[in-house]
């Protein structure tokens, strides 16, 4: 039995959700970003209800709704699109449709539908939070940063991060402020 669950985005994300199925005895039989497969068996209502309890006090939570898993599915590609340095060179659609093995028009409308934003703008949200995180460990020029997250140029970084924050690249990185979300808020 496949259960989805949103907010994870990270390895010690699958930790913590593994060692919560773990504190009710539940033995995964694997754990990835957004899913945890348990041997079949029917669980009680209680104990589901107290799982989904333990969920939500570690910031998680169990996708019920079919569309939802979409919509935690394109994040989860949408993250590893960001992320990574080789794939933000390819198209965020041809990605995603790989990835979900569904169409990008109908893993659009379905986000847009639930989250209230189109994946462009969840992705541009992604990439600025990105870049505040290279920007804070100070360990990369502004080109090098543009490289890393996507953008054609540093101007191009620069533009998009003013008109998303308020502030240039180097103004947030002198002044460190400290102004990233944890990604499942973004």
């Amino acid at each position: 039995m496949e259960l989805l669950i949103k907010n994870m985005v990270c390895r010690h994300c699958i930790e913590a959700v593994r060692q919560i199925f773990e504190k009710f005895d539940i033995e995964p039989e694997s754990v990835s970003l957004g899913r945890v497969s348990i041997p079949a068996q029917h669980l009680e209502p209680s104990l589901l209800e107290s799982l989904d309890k333990a969920l939500h006090e570690a910031g998680f939570s169990r996708i019920t709704d079919p569309d939802g898993g979409i919509v935690e599915q394109v994040k989860q590609a949408v993250m590893h699109h960001v992320r990574s340095e080789e794939e933000c060179r390819l198209n965020l659609s041809d990605c995603i449709e790989r990835q979900l093995g569904i169409s990008y028009d109908a893993a659009s409308r379905i986000f847009s539908r639930h989250e209230g934003r189109t994946v462009e703008n969840y992705c541009t949200a992604q990439r600025i939070e990105r870049v505040k995180e290279l920007l804070e460990y100070g360990e990369l020029t502004l080109s090098e940063i543009a490289w890393q997250t996507g953008f054609s140029s540093p101007a191009h970084l620069s533009r998009r991060f003013k008109e998303i924050t308020g502030i240039t690249p180097s103004a947030y990185r002198m002044k460190h402020q400290g102004a990233r979300r944890p990604l499942p808020d973004v």
